[in-house]
């Protein structure tokens, strides 16, 4: 079964359905490439995906070793190659955790998950990707 259907809207938008569970989002072209960056861009969204992945399986692991890490933020940097081709060249992913009392047990266990999640694994290995964590 197919994951997700996309329709062109025009004027460098499409809209993107969730065929599982009808939810949709849009995405623009971005304002450094003919867009009106009005929305999520295509790389913004792969940038994005790295950061969600990567707290999604760090959520598992806290779960799995009661751990409450809700509430933590993750900041993303996309940064795009100066050269062509137009690609990402390098994601910043920044993990800023809620102020507990976490032991640094807790904190290494939580973090040693971190690229071991698929979006990291399934980039390309010439994509930088920068982590790092802030505990409070």
């Amino acid at each position: 079964m197919a994951t997700a259907k996309i329709t062109y809207l025009g004027d460098l938008r499409t809209e993107c359905t969730h065929l599982q569970s009808g939810n949709t989002l849009i995405t623009d072209a971005p304002c450094d490439n003919q867009g009106k960056g009005e929305a999520f861009s295509p790389t913004d969204l792969l940038a994005t995906s790295l950061g969600a992945c990567i707290l999604t399986i760090m959520g598992i692991k806290a779960r799995d070793n009661n751990i409450d890490i809700t509430g933590t933020k993750v900041e993303i940097t996309k940064v795009m190659a100066a050269e062509p081709p137009r690609r990402v060249a390098e994601v910043l992913v920044e993990f800023f955790f809620p102020a507990k009392s976490y032991t640094e047990e807790e904190k290494a266990l939580v973090e040693s998950v971190a690229g071991t999640s698929p979006v990291p694994l399934s980039l390309h290995p010439e994509l930088k990707q920068t982590i790092r964590f802030h505990w409070e």
